[in-house]
């Protein structure tokens, strides 16, 4: 531990040293269009082998010594841009990019000369650029931010209809998913088959599978961070598009021209008018839709100061027949402010407030009405730094606090009962250092501190055995007040080191390797495949500890003829602790003693990813697999509670092979055509072994879990997107997107289930016969167009 503090302390030493012989470079980088910033621009200084690029606000910083330097920046899918500068002073440079069209008769695009990938530390990114989404073959017509992700190498999903995806081994409620910097429960409109991202609002998403840096914490697998638009500060302008399920409308514009502006984007469903022109009353009765609303607003306070304040706020709703109802939805806000304390130091001040809300029940009017409603809120305070030292060196640090209040379930009605609230409270601090040691290596290092204290005023069952408590042990109940500490989690063990280290071969190839720890303390308590709307979170405590994952990653990366091709070849382990896993025939619904349901194991995930991707000239698109296994181990007191007598099993979304294809290819000026085809192997289930029979009730008897898989999954989608030419002096213009949903018809299955069947006409129920049946979500093609336009 002594040395390396040595070591660390050596390396911020040398980034100090000769700071007064050095001067800086810094600015923002903006697309010419909107004067919105950019994020993620390279910034090149070929004749000192470095650079940097643009942080999540579109600043940038370089400290160099004097001397006259060629500055070229470069961003996909923009015009680069090189100028000669002589560093004599500090000097302010913002830069305007414009964007770039692919010629037909072009195939390589000369501005795009850029090998991020290659030459940055960072590994284990997944990046996509919304543009390209948006040309993808898309359900229903319907652009979708996760589902696209998980065509990623790494990614995947247990289903059509499935809420949430799983990252190299990890399950749903593992995935740190930020909106603005704002976390997100429930990434999902229809039970899952939509996301709630509305593309036209997204700026950039990028997920981080491993190499997770330490200014995120609070998950163990990934990170998805979300940035929505600015808005345009220079003209005020829209987008929109009609479609078969939903319609939307974005409109941004400035409030004061070149200093401040505004996003406002909505979208709504409409499957509930089509249901209600239906002649059958069955259906016509029933209401099903989502809406969503995204706001942004930024203003330019002076040079060194700007302000930014945005929001989400969705709905799913569903009524059957008046009879019942459900809705469920996400709400956060997020107010920040940038700050330059000098053209070096770059901070950041945020206040977030997240809310996810589910309810269900009866009409008021009915007899026996009810009504059950569920809630997560947390608010949020981050203070984060970035110290561009020099060129070779940049530091982050902040820090960040959470405060959580659970509200596991309220029911109101003809009954009335209340959960018990919980509370709690996760603060952090984190540092980072990249240091680039040459041309050729570069080293990233940091160290997350994470504490969390579950909070009264709560009353607490105490057992005979409090790691795995037994509702007939109880030995006592104790009361603790409104703000003490039930349970504090702020040891040793709340360290989280990262590093990563690239060593460049050349020009086009790279060598890198990172480790991460990472540290949860919420959790998603489920007994589904997916998790559903009404699945909860729990906060550590008294019974539930929190999860910890290391993860060791390694790869090749590598990219052909000028950067047209980028290659990647990773392999990682996981090694999870204190995973929370139901016990056999657990009730997990409504049930104030939750830690006696529920049960703490182990897990492991090992894999190799394979990553192919064109990204220049009329032929885009990328081909990923993914050789994968993870399992899960969970033990007990004595055999009866232990998960397969305290064995190995996958875990549900366990997959061993996954396989994605997505092509895009340019036939026209107005037309191009896309592809996407994706392979997975089935996922597990576990099946009834044998059943035994009282009277009239058959009785499944359940042995292993998981010890079984659905059949294989693949699926084929085609679109072609139609877009004429803009007419110049015309602001409207507009474009079509046809799609064809599972081309070949697949009926993929979702799950299987088991049911009784008479083996014969007036058979007793004495031989009744069990037999298997498969549940597909989709059984037929699904085609969609959608009227998209601009103005």
């Amino acid at each position: 531990m002594k040395r390396a503090l040595l070591f660390c302390l050596i390396l911020i030493s040398n980034a100090a040293i000769g700071q007064n012989d050095l001067y800086t470079l810094s600015g923002y980088i903006r697309d010419a269009g909107t004067g919105e910033e950019l994020i993620g621009v390279n910034i090149v200084v070929p004749e000192k082998g470095t650079g940097t690029s643009t942080n999540s606000y579109g600043y940038y910083s370089i400290s160099l010594p004097p001397g006259t330097y060629t500055f070229s920046v470069q961003y996909i899918g923009y015009s680069s841009q090189e100028r000669k500068i002589t560093l004599d002073k500090n000097l302010k440079l913002n830069w305007e990019l414009k964007e770039s069209s692919t010629q037909l008769d072009e195939v390589v695009v000369e501005s795009e000369k850029i090998d991020r990938n290659v030459s940055s530390v960072e590994m284990s990114v997944a990046q996509l650029d919304v543009k390209d989404v948006k040309k993808m073959p898309a359900l229903l017509g319907e652009v979708d931010i996760i589902r696209s992700l998980t065509l990623l190498p790494g990614i995947s999903t247990v289903g059509e209809a499935s809420n949430g995806f799983n990252v190299r081994g990890g399950n749903t409620d593992q995935n740190l998913i930020l909106l603005d910097e704002a976390p997100i429960y429930n990434s999902s409109h229809l039970f899952g088959f939509f996301s709630i991202f509305n593309a036209d609002a997204v700026k950039d998403v990028k997920l981080y599978k491993g190499g997770i840096p330490s200014r995120y914490g609070g998950r163990l697998s990934s990170v998805v961070d979300v940035r929505q638009k600015d808005g345009n500060n220079r003209e005020f302008s829209g987008t929109g598009g009609i479609g078969l399920l939903s319609s939307r409308l974005l409109v941004e514009g400035p409030l004061v021209k070149e200093k401040s502006a505004f996003m406002f984007a909505g979208r709504r469903s409409y499957a509930d008018i089509f249901l209600g022109l239906s002649p059958n009353e069955a259906l016509s009765q029933n209401t099903l839709y989502f809406y969503d609303f995204n706001a942004k607003l930024n203003y330019i306070l002076g040079e060194k100061d700007r302000l930014y304040l945005s929001g989400y706020y969705g709905r799913d709703i569903f009524e059957i027949n008046d009879l019942f109802g459900f809705n469920w939805g996400n709400a956060t806000t997020s107010l920040r402010w940038n700050h330059l304390f000098s053209d070096q130091l770059f901070s950041n001040f945020t206040l977030i407030f997240s809310d996810y809300t589910y309810a269900l029940g009866t009409p008021e009017d009915d007899a026996f009405n009810f009504r059950l409603e569920s809630t997560i809120q947390d608010y949020h305070f981050k203070n984060q730094y970035t110290w561009y030292a020099n060129a070779k060196s940049e530091f982050e640090f902040g820090m960040e606090g959470i405060y959580y209040r659970f509200k596991p379930g309220t029911i109101t009605g003809t009954v009335e009962m209340k959960l018990q609230e919980e509370y709690a409270l996760e603060p952090s601090l984190y540092f980072s250092h990249e240091y680039k040691f040459s041309p050729l290596f570069t080293l990233q290092y940091g160290l997350r501190y994470s504490s969390f204290y579950n909070l009264g005023s709560q009353v607490k069952n105490i057992y005979q055995n409090q790691d795995l408590p037994d509702e007939d042990e109880v030995l006592e109940t104790r009361t603790y007040s409104s703000g003490e500490v039930i349970k504090a989690y702020n040891g040793l063990e709340g360290l989280e080191p990262r590093i990563a280290l690239n060593y460049r071969i050349d020009d086009e190839k790279s060598v890198k390797l990172s480790y991460n720890r990472t540290r949860q303390y919420i959790h998603l308590i489920s007994n589904t495949t997916a998790p559903t709307p009404v699945d909860l979170y729990r906060p550590a405590g008294m019974h539930i500890k929190p999860a910890t994952v290391n993860q060791i990653a390694t790869g090749y990366f590598q990219n052909f003829m000028d950067n047209q091709y980028e290659f990647s070849l990773e392999g990682y382990y996981k090694d999870f602790q204190n995973i929370v896993d139901y016990r056999n025939g657990a009730e997990l619904i409504f049930n104030e003693t939750i830690e006696t349901e529920i049960l703490s194991g182990i897990g492991r995930s090992y894999g190799l990813e394979f990553y192919l991707r064109k990204q220049q000239g009329r032929l885009k698109g990328w081909l990923s697999y993914t050789l994968s296994k993870t399992e899960l181990k969970v033990e007990g007191v004595n055999p009866m509670q232990a998960i397969n007598a305290g064995e190995w099993y996958p875990a549900n979304y366990d997959k061993r092979h996954d396989i994605s294809l997505v092509l895009n290819y340019q036939l026209t000026k107005k037309w191009d055509i896309g592809l996407n085809f994706t392979y997975q192997t089935g996922r597990p289930i576990t099946p009834p072994e044998g059943k035994f029979q009282i009277e009239d009730y058959v009785v499944p008897i359940y042995r292993d879990r998981n010890s079984y898989r659905i059949p294989d999954y693949h699926r084929l989608d085609l679109s072609a997107n139609y877009t004429p030419p803009k007419v110049e002096g015309k602001k409207f213009y507009s474009s079509w997107s046809i799609g064809i949903y599972n081309v070949y018809a697949r009926r993929n299955a979702y799950s299987i289930y088991f049911e009784q069947q008479d083996n014969a006409a007036g058979a007793t129920t004495t031989n009744l016969n069990t037999q298997a049946v498969q549940l597909s979500i989709f059984g037929t093609i699904i085609p969609s167009v959608t009227w998209n336009f601009n103005f």
